[in-house]
């Protein structure tokens, strides 16, 4: 195996990734990985990034997320000697970690992505947090964790005291503090014009939900 070889790489990553998110039920499974991967090279396509960086990068972003690992250090660390192991070149693997250690939404909280390629991925990974699949992964989540679908009695400012990851908030809020905001955080225009559509969804399924609730909108 030649260390430029890329194509071995990549194909070594998705097997690595497969055995990580193995049986993984909180919607960051192998299939939204293969999803980001997908919709991160259409971006990349359209906007004239390294094919390679954000493919690499979108198929790792989740290996490091610190949600699924004991710290966001000990995820990162996992994937840099992963890349070690498999004799990644210095700077491909800078350019991956840069990106993972820097895309996630963590409140709203981190800078903005510095390089095309991170713009490329974040997109993409905020793409499949939104319109149809992004419902899916959000209830899927919560339940996992533990959160309610939904408590009318509770009002979005009572909601927004909880901590970001907070068990104390519903599947209804996380709609509120994030993935409706995603549409306008889209770093690429193709990737603004693919949230048009799924950010719309959102909304319509929001009003379907409250009617059905029989309760108003927050």
């Amino acid at each position: 195996m030649k260390v430029a070889d890329h194509s071995w790489l990549i194909q070594q990553a998705e097997r690595f990734v497969k055995q990580v998110h193995a049986g993984e039920a909180s919607g960051h499974d192998w299939w939204h990985i293969d999803r980001v991967r997908n919709t991160a090279l259409d971006i990349a396509a359209k906007e004239n990034a390294d094919r390679t960086v954000c493919e690499l990068a979108a198929l790792l972003h989740d290996v490091a997320d610190e949600k699924l690992n004991a710290s966001k250090e000990a995820g990162l660390e996992k994937v840099r000697a992963w890349l070690t192991e498999q004799a990644a070149d210095e700077d491909l693997t800078g350019k991956v970690m840069d990106i993972i250690a820097n895309m996630s939404y963590n409140g709203g909280k981190n800078p903005p992505m510095t390089t095309l390629e991170g713009q490329v991925v974040q997109d993409a990974d905020r793409l499949d947090a939104i319109g149809a699949i992004g419902i899916a992964r959000t209830f899927a989540y919560s339940g996992a964790k533990g959160r309610i679908i939904h408590d009318p009695e509770l009002s979005l400012d009572d909601l927004a005291q909880e901590d970001y990851r907070s068990a104390g908030k519903t599947a209804i809020y996380h709609f509120y503090e994030k993935l409706l905001k995603l549409k306008s955080l889209m770093n690429t225009p193709y990737a603004r014009e693919l949230a048009e559509q799924r950010h719309a969804f959102m909304e319509q399924y929001l009003q379907q939900f409250y009617r059905e609730w029989g309760s108003r909108n927050p």
